[in-house]
């Protein structure tokens, strides 16, 4: 049937070639990696999959490798560099052909490392089929993307097919602290490399102060500064020191560049406002993310008003939008359910389900603001004396998805105007 269709499909045009395959996405991968002369052969690629903190950490290996002066190319959800010459990224694990030409280019500029996300998406659509990674990172695996994968087993299983595939010259590095870090391990023939924040591993760390500057950390035994903050940014940071250390940097020039490292776009980016107000905004969009940064809040400053504003993303898993309600109930003093690329759902929709993860105090405490513009001016508005705002969802993104309508929306720019007023 198939060859008839091609046959009808082919009458009367010549020169073409047809190629009958199990998987045209399969296909399509190994031959763009061909077509480019297999780039990721021809420098050290460097992979992370994950629920959080992905872009956090290619970013900042990619900044301390260039620091250790080596030419390094990017691959991530925010941008994507070859060298010093960067462009606006469009999904966190690009195409097959985007990616192989994007590596192609690294290769002629002569960039000695890639480091890149690896979303389960891209690996369950062969989008990193055909590539050589030297070394391929897990930080964690909590609850997102459900509304592709269906089940947590199909996601987690999309995870782990990534170090199914790495070759036993690969490193298979992994966050032991994490309930799945060794089943993402189970098949992998590469070689094992642990880190831990709370348990015997290869490399381990441990916060010993932090405040809104930034946290001390003892990393293998030593101290050393960074001005992130949180215990999702050590996990981070001692991803990023393990895969430095793994990959035959020395470990005390990877501790001094860890000093120099500032937070990703995006990433608990800090706003001083009137009232000794800090405006926080961050990426987290998931239950596990939307928890690490409000305690992580509570933590610096234990007795500051913490306002939580956030919303959900519409036609995407529903099933966080309670869970998130019900963390920012138990963890914020108030909190401004609004909208966060509402896409074609009612954004007064996304908000209900939200809402349904609360109780009767969490509501009690809850503003629900579909603009998300008066929402933030909202929250600055009733924030009182040293008050943290946690702006939660947008992170690094500068737009706003409404329908199927893409309108700029730059919450930095947001909240120095409204600070900017408030000060007139």
């Amino acid at each position: 049937e198939d060859q008839e269709i091609l046959e009808a499909q082919t009458q009367g045009v010549e020169g073409i070639t047809f190629v009958k395959v199990e998987s045209s996405r399969y296909a399509l991968a190994i031959a763009a990696a061909n077509f480019y002369d297999n780039p990721s052969r021809k420098l050290t690629l460097v992979g992370i999959t994950g629920t959080n903190g992905k872009t956090t950490t290619v970013t900042l290996l990619h900044r301390m490798f260039t620091g250790l002066g080596y030419s390094c190319g990017l691959l991530s959800t925010i941008a994507n560099y070859v060298g010093s010459r960067g462009s606006e990224a469009v999904n966190t694990t690009s195409d097959p052909l985007t990616i192989n030409s994007l590596l192609s280019e690294m290769v002629e500029a002569g960039c000695e490392y890639c480091f890149m996300e690896v979303s389960s998406i891209g690996v369950e659509q062969d989008r990193v089929a055909g590539l050589k990674f030297k070394a391929g990172i897990f930080s964690n695996l909590t609850h997102d993307h459900l509304d592709y994968h269906k089940t947590f087993a199909e996601y987690l299983r999309c995870k782990k097919l990534f170090f199914d595939t790495l070759d036993k010259e690969a490193y298979a590095i992994t966050n032991i602290d994490d309930r799945n870090g060794m089943v993402m391990m189970q098949n992998t023939k590469a070689k094992v490399v642990t880190y831990s924040c709370r348990s015997i591993a290869d490399h381990t760390c441990r916060v010993i102060e932090q405040s809104f500057e930034g946290m001390l950390l003892k990393i293998d035994g030593t101290e050393s500064w960074s001005p992130l903050i949180g215990q999702h940014n050590a996990y981070n940071l001692l991803a990023i020191y393990t895969t430095a250390v793994t990959l035959g940097a020395d470990p005390e020039e990877v501790l001094v560049a860890l000093s120099t490292l500032r937070p990703a776009p995006g990433r608990l980016e800090n706003i001083r406002g009137p009232k000794d107000i800090s405006v926080i905004i961050d990426y987290a969009h998931t239950p596990d993310a939307l928890e690490n940064v409000l305690k992580t809040l509570r933590e610096i400053a234990p007795d500051r008003e913490l306002i939580c504003l956030f919303g959900c993303g519409g036609d995407r898993d529903r099933t966080k939008r309670p869970e998130m309600g019900k963390i920012a109930q138990k963890m914020a003093d108030r909190i401004i359910v609004t909208s966060d690329n509402s896409r074609t759902e009612k954004t007064s929709d996304i908000m209900a389900d939200i809402k349904g993860g609360m109780d009767l105090s969490g509501r009690a405490k809850s503003l629900f603001i579909e603009d998300r513009r008066e929402a933030i001016r909202t929250a600055v508005m009733l924030a009182g004396q040293g008050a943290t705002i946690l702006l939660a969802g947008k992170g690094h993104e500068t737009y706003q998805i409404t329908g199927t309508e893409k309108t700029h929306f730059d919450e930095k720019e947001i909240v120095a105007e409204i600070f900017n007023d408030l000060a007139v």
